[in-house]
């Protein structure tokens, strides 16, 4: 962990490799310069019982653990790195407040746009879901 950030409380990452959700909060720990956690890798298809306790609302990765307090979904958790570790490594946004306005609209229409067309093109139960999720995720890609 960053030196004297976080008050030294172990962390912990339940996430599952598959997960774009799980990476962004791997890099934002990197950015952050938040090497010394832990990272325990989740079998989706049987969750354990420390995933299903600390997100009891959606039972989903990512999961991040701050000395045994849960901070569930991927975005929030890089706000609560950023409040919780706030001198540690680089910022995850600009300074600037418009520019944290424009960063925050990308990271949405990414999640909204791009990650919903993505997850159609693989979970789609016909091969015509699939093809308009692969067609929704390369124009997203384009507007990228």
């Amino acid at each position: 962990m960053a030196a004297g950030a976080g008050g030294g409380q172990e962390l912990k990452l339940l996430g599952a490799w598959p997960s774009p959700f799980v990476h962004r909060v791997r890099l934002a720990l990197h950015l952050k310069g938040i090497t010394n956690y832990e990272y325990v890798e989740e079998d989706l298809t049987n969750k354990s019982d420390l995933l299903l306790t600390s997100n009891p609302v959606h039972k989903k990765i990512p999961v991040l653990l701050h000395g045994g307090r849960p901070v569930c979904e991927s975005l929030v958790i890089l706000q609560y790195l950023e409040d919780a570790f706030p001198g540690a490594g680089n910022a995850l946004l600009p300074a600037n407040p418009y520019d944290r306005a424009v960063a925050r609209f990308w990271v949405a229409y990414a999640d909204d746009i791009f990650f919903a067309a993505w997850i159609k093109s693989l979970k789609g139960t016909t091969e015509d879901e699939k093809a308009v999720g692969t067609a929704g995720a390369l124009a997203a890609l384009q507007t990228l």
